[in-house]
């Protein structure tokens, strides 16, 4: 008896824990429906290419939005063009989005030294889950007078406009390394595998860059 209620618990318990985490099922069904659409693509299926082109457009945003910043949608058509241009040289569709990853970072980098300007950054546009995720990291405890916390950026375009302000005085070879780190869950050796520089570079980097972060923030 003590077993078949043991049982019985287990079996109510099993479909509880399974939703337990909704979201982290979405990101595998959408991720896994990335790879699917690229194994179909690579194959010359042209709607395949063109779905999945649309498919990568918010995880393209988030990586490029808080690097390339008021360029950044230059930054995600240029990643796009060179994903179609390139996906027939990615070997293994289940890699695709670290080499997704890769062009976005060297696009958003290449774009925003190429236009380095000062215009304003929209707010609105300014929400991607990168930069709720870097302020997080990198700013906890510090709302800048405005009384909400990090995770309500998108919510919030006073704050929004304080992050983008502040991302916007990194270089964005700094503001590269934060997304990686901070965003992507990268470490060192992977960041600067990626980046092309020595691990070292990274770190240093990486250092500066949280530190005037922090530095900003709290003005």
């Amino acid at each position: 008896m003590i077993s078949a209620v043991s049982d019985e618990r287990t079996a109510d318990q099993t479909p509880s824990a399974a939703r337990a985490d909704p979201g982290a099922d979405r990101h595998a069904e959408t991720r896994a429906r990335g790879i699917e659409l690229a194994g179909q693509a690579r194959r010359g299926d042209t709607i395949a290419m063109n779905d999945l082109l649309d498919h990568l457009i918010p995880y393209v945003a988030s990586i490029c939005n808080p690097i390339a910043l008021s360029s950044r949608q230059d930054a995600v058509q240029e990643t796009l063009v060179a994903v179609f241009r390139a996906l027939r040289s990615l070997d293994r569709p289940d890699a695709l989005y670290a080499w997704v990853r890769s062009i976005a970072v060297r696009e958003a980098v290449r774009i925003a030294r190429r236009d380095a300007r000062d215009i304003p950054v929209e707010p609105a546009d300014f929400t991607a889950s990168g930069t709720t995720a870097v302020t997080a990291e990198l700013g906890s405890g510090h709302s800048r007078g405005h009384g909400h916390d990090h995770g309500t950026s998108s919510h919030d375009p006073h704050l929004a406009a304080d992050i983008a302000d502040v991302l916007a005085r990194l270089s964005p070879e700094h503001r590269a390394v934060l997304v990686l780190r901070d965003v992507e869950g990268l470490d060192e050796r992977e960041a600067a595998a990626l980046l092309g520089v020595p691990e070292g570079t990274v770190k240093s980097r990486l250092h500066r860059a949280r530190a005037g972060f922090r530095r900003m923030w709290t003005r």
